[in-house]
C-alpha cells in the first residue's frame, strides 16, 4: 500500500502542481514526500491525493494539494524562518511548512482537531512545530515577529493582530472575502517601509470561515 501512496504523490506533483506553475523545487519535493493520506479518515485515504479538498472532522476541510503548494510557495521560505499558521486543521499544512522553515507556530480553535494534529506531528517527528488552542485571529504574540504567516480559513478582512506580528520584509498569505468565496491575498510588509504593505491577489479560492475576534462572528 505504501508503494501505491508513493506513486499517488508522484502523480499529484506531476499532474496537479507542475502544470499549474508550482516551481519551487523544495516545495515540490516536500509535497512529494509528506504522507497526505494520514491526515484524512481511513475511508478517504484512496482519495487523499486527488485534485480536490476533502472533509475532515468538525465540518472543516483539508485543502486541495495545489492550494497547499501555492500558498506555501508564495511565502518564499528558505529554511531559516519562523512561521505562524492560523488554523491547524488536520495538521497537513503545518507539516509541509515544518520541512521548509526553522519553526512553525500553529493555532487552532477546535480542540479535537488540534489533538489529532499533535498525534501526527509526533508520529512524523515534526519537533519544530509548536501548537496551541486559541483564537488564531489574535495570532501568537509570544513568538512574534514572524517571517511568514499563513491563514488557512477565509475572513472578511486581514486581521490587524496578524499584520502587527508580521516582521518587516515578511510575507502573509490569507483568503479574504465573503463566506464561501474569497481572493487569496499575498501581503508583503516592506522592509524599512514603516509598516507599508504591498498586497496582491493570487487567485480566487474557497475556504471555511475564519472564526474569531478579527474574523467572522468576531
Amino acid at each position: 500500500m505504501s508503494d501505491l501512496f508513493e506513486m499517488a504523490r508522484e502523480r499529484m506533483v506531476r499532474e496537479q502542481l507542475l502544470p499549474r506553475g508550482i516551481r519551487d523545487p523544495r516545495v515540490l519535493e516536500v509535497m512529494g514526500e509528506v504522507p497526505r493520506h494520514l491526515f484524512v479518515d481511513d475511508a478517504m485515504q484512496a482519495q487523499a491525493y486527488g485534485d480536490h479538498p476533502l472533509p475532515i472532522a468538525a465540518d472543516q476541510t483539508i485543502s486541495q494539494p495545489y492550494i497547499v503548494a501555492c500558498m506555501t510557495e508564495a511565502l518564499q521560505l528558505t529554511g531559516h524562518e519562523r512561521v505562524l499558521e492560523v488554523g491547524t486543521g488536520s495538521g497537513y499544512q503545518a507539516v509541509i511548512l515544518s520541512r521548509l522553515c526553522e519553526k512553525v507556530c500553529t493555532v487552532e480553535r477546535i480542540n479535537s482537531l488540534l489533538a489529532g494534529a499533535r498525534k501526527l506531528f509526533d508520529r512524523l517527528r515534526c519537533y519544530n512545530i509548536l501548537s496551541k488552542l486559541d483564537d488564531g485571529t489574535m495570532g501568537w504574540p509570544d513568538h512574534a515577529p514572524y517571517d511568514a504567516i499563513i491563514v488557512t480559513a477565509g475572513g472578511p478582512t486581514i486581521p490587524e493582530p496578524l499584520l502587527g506580528q508580521l516582521a518587516e520584509g515578511g510575507r502573509m498569505v490569507i483568503p479574504v472575502g465573503g463566506q464561501g468565496v474569497q481572493e487569496l491575498k499575498l501581503v508583503h510588509k516592506i522592509a524599512g517601509g514603516d509598516g507599508e504593505l504591498e498586497i496582491q491577489t493570487i487567485e480566487q479560492v474557497r475556504f471555511v470561515d475564519l472564526v474569531g475576534a478579527h474574523g467572522w462572528n468576531g
